[in-house]
């Protein structure tokens, strides 16, 4: 098993980070974003996971509570959707809690997904951030906390081509939040092209536990070999490991950061 550690903080967060079909690329620091032609809003579902899944290197959408588009519109133009962030039901019930001592699992959302394209001068994530989170306040007012994870790890695909730097939550850090440590240490899963897979995800369906479809679903998407007629769950995941099409990683862990609203 690989194990990744975890690079000094100076080496990461020197560009911004944007997103092109499913590849990271990344605009200077310091670029002044002109909001003039710029807009965020609530958007629909499909609007939001349609740009997730064409744009973020997972290509996987979180169960959304709360939606936002950023909207650039130039002169004579319709305007173009450039940015998406979801606030989403945190993977663990216990998440919430264990961040805010005071809230429930309800009371608060994880920002699953921020993805800004590469039109998108620097410093438009914390200026759209801020944006979001406001709309988030209007629409879902019992919400009263967000936790965010920086994964500080770079991702790389099987040709040895870089997917995405890590990153150490240098946005978050602007928008004031408040840095909680190291989320915890496990084992990740990647796919060939070097998006990750929880190894809960997967006991879904070693075990056909709720979520299997879904976790059967994300395989696809990523390309996995077909699941063979009569091939139970569990002989299943064992042959996309033994096959080599799942790698495993130890990972140290991403940066947590939360938000009181």
């Amino acid at each position: 098993m690989t194990v990744v550690r975890l690079p000094h903080p100076h080496q990461l967060d020197l560009h911004c980070q944007r997103w092109s079909h499913r590849r990271a690329s990344y605009r200077p620091a310091g670029e002044t974003f002109d909001p003039k032609r710029a807009g965020v809003e609530p958007i629909e579902e499909r609007d939001a996971k349609a740009f997730v899944e064409k744009h973020h290197y997972s290509g996987s959408y979180p169960a959304a509570r709360f939606r936002a588009g950023v909207f650039v519109k130039e002169p004579f133009q319709k305007a173009r959707l450039s940015g998406v962030g979801v606030f989403s039901v945190p993977m663990n019930q216990k998440v919430i809690p264990a961040y805010f001592q005071d809230l429930d699992a309800a009371q608060g959302v994880e920002l699953g997904r921020f993805v800004l394209a590469e039109d998108l001068a620097s410093n438009a994530e914390s200026w759209s951030l801020a944006r979001m989170k406001k709309l988030l306040r209007e629409a879902l007012p019992e919400v009263r906390g967000v936790v965010a994870y920086s994964d500080p790890i770079e991702r790389r695909d099987e040709t040895g081509a870089l997917v995405k730097r890590g990153h150490v939550g240098t946005i978050y850090k602007a928008t004031n939040a408040a840095y909680r440590g190291l989320s915890s240490a496990r084992t990740l899963w990647l796919a060939p092209n070097g998006a990750s897979l929880a190894d809960r995800l997967l006991s879904k369906v070693r075990n056909s536990e709720t979520g299997e479809r879904y976790a059967l679903e994300r395989l696809a998407a990523l390309g996995a070999p077909r699941r063979q007629p009569h091939e139970g769950g569990a002989a299943y995941i064992r042959r996309l490991k033994d096959d080599l099409w799942l790698k495993p990683v130890r990972h140290p862990g991403n940066h947590a950061f939360t938000w009181n609203l």
